[in-house]
């Protein structure tokens, strides 16, 4: 099989041209991030160096440092109480919490890729776009992921940017990333993408309008916050062996939706539903 990649690429331009038209859909990009990954992070770095170092107690952290596993304990040996709040919260608190940024940018592209165009009444015109319904479906899906992929690492610099101004005067030094980041940023950060992704475009394909299926989208993040309390708790913690491992199973649900949806789409059913 011959792609017209000529024509994907056109449509695709098409889509990111409409979607910087849209604040509906290109606002909630700007400005989630921002608060999770500027306002909440400046925070929980500023604040310790607010506070005298008696309001901080080991007994805070005993808890957590029991389940800790050791290569978690050991960039912490022999700093302050201050200083260990303060880089717990930069690398281990917001960690999970990092994942939303992609998922959620492939899941509001996602749902405007055809929920979009029925609400805009532009839908019919994909019928006479010189393309498979293969190629459409690809050219949607990369319109969704590739912005997803660059907005994942412009949010990684921008977070570290911020938590090592924020926290420098307390450390003394840079201290973000700790080698956890690096999978979680380019292993399980493309993975949500590609699973919401998978997901979200199925549901755009069937939904009626954009604010539907974003609705129904928004489900997405359940596992995300499953793994946000399940680290803040102790339960489990996010290790490079058990991100790789989760990971190897986000990518094969996300493989598996994108091919299901491969294999229903039709651009016939899709024109039907109107």
């Amino acid at each position: 099989m011959t792609w017209n990649w000529r024509a994907m690429r056109a449509m695709m331009r098409k889509d990111l041209k409409q979607v910087t038209q849209n604040k509906m859909v290109w606002l909630p990009m700007v400005i989630v991030p921002a608060i999770f990954l500027i306002v909440f992070p400046a925070l929980v770095v500023v604040l310790p160096t607010l506070a005298p170092p008696s309001e901080f107690k080991a007994d805070d952290l005993a808890p957590l440092f029991r389940q800790m596993p050791e290569q978690f304990k050991k960039p912490l040996e022999g700093l302050t109480l201050q200083q260990q709040f303060t880089i717990l919260g930069a690398n281990f608190l917001f960690a999970p919490m990092f994942l939303l940024i992609p998922l959620m940018v492939a899941s509001i592209l996602g749902a405007d890729s055809f929920a979009g165009e029925k609400e805009r009444k532009t839908l019919e015109g994909l019928l006479y776009t010189p393309i498979s319904d293969m190629e459409l479906f690809v050219a949607k899906l990369l319109t969704a992921l590739a912005p997803a992929m660059v907005i994942n690492v412009v949010s990684f610099v921008l977070y570290g940017l911020v938590v090592n101004l924020g926290g420098y005067h307390t450390i003394g030094h840079i201290f973000f990333p700790t080698v956890t980041w690096w999978p979680l940023v380019f292993w399980m950060g493309p993975a949500v993408s590609v699973a919401g992704l998978g997901a979200t475009v199925l549901m755009s394909s069937k939904a009626k309008t954009f604010m539907e299926a974003q609705q129904i989208s928004g489900t997405l993040v359940l596992p995300i916050v499953f793994l946000m309390i399940g680290q803040i708790t102790g339960l489990f913690f996010l290790s490079i062996a058990l991100m790789f491992a989760i990971g190897v199973v986000i990518w094969g649900v996300g493989i598996w939706l994108i091919w299901i949806g491969a294999k229903t789409f039709s651009r016939g059913e899709l024109i039907a539903r109107i």
